[in-house]
């Protein structure tokens, strides 16, 4: 996809914090017009879906119930996290989230989407895995919001259903769920 015609001409660092980086860039609009815009630089970040079974063969998700303090309260998430490692391939970043947050190791993780979250915004991308043949093992909680957070696993039928009544809008949590509803009803989910 091409950027018909715009392009960055220059770039000057606004702020760097311990993750982010603010930049003001400068860039040419078709017409060969300057305008400049405030752009979040980010490493991007990693979600993971983590899909169990019962006994009866239904589907069931595992969300972390976490205080957000941009938001100052509790939102209903996937299991997810900063790429702060750097080279970090994604889906190792997946399963390392998976066991810090959820406490599971998966068997297999399976790209679900890789999404722009706030592309007026950031140049953040969130990549999303499908997590199966889900064992459990020790969290390995990071911060004082992974201590204090609940770990819940959810029917997947209700996980949709709060998706859709707004109780989950979290943009990565609900496409997560979404997509992995979509690929069980179509059996089309690994473990």
């Amino acid at each position: 996809m091409s950027g018909q015609g715009f392009r960055r001409v220059a770039e000057r660092d606004v702020h760097q914090g311990y993750i982010w980086r603010v930049v003001t860039a400068t860039f040419e609009d078709p017409a060969g017009e300057s305008f400049q815009r405030d752009i979040v630089r980010s490493p991007g970040a990693v979600g993971v879906v983590p899909l169990l079974f019962d006994a009866e063969g239904t589907p069931a998700v595992v969300l972390i119930r976490q205080w957000r303090p941009p938001y100052e309260k509790e939102l209903w998430e996937i299991p997810a996290g900063m790429r702060d490692v750097p080279g970090e391939p994604t889906d190792v970043t997946a399963r390392r989230e998976l066991v810090e947050e959820a406490g599971y190791r998966a068997a297999h993780v399976d790209l679900l989407v890789e999404l722009y979250p706030s592309p007026g915004l950031t140049d953040s991308v969130t990549t999303i895995y499908l997590a199966t043949g889900l064992e459990p093992v020790d969290r390995e909680v990071h911060g004082p919001e992974e201590e204090h957070s609940t770990v819940c696993v959810v029917p997947l039928v209700d996980a949709v259903a709060l998706v859709e009544r707004g109780e989950i809008p979290d943009a990565k949590s609900a496409v997560g769920l979404l997509l992995t509803a979509r690929r069980v009803e179509r059996g089309d989910h690994a473990g």
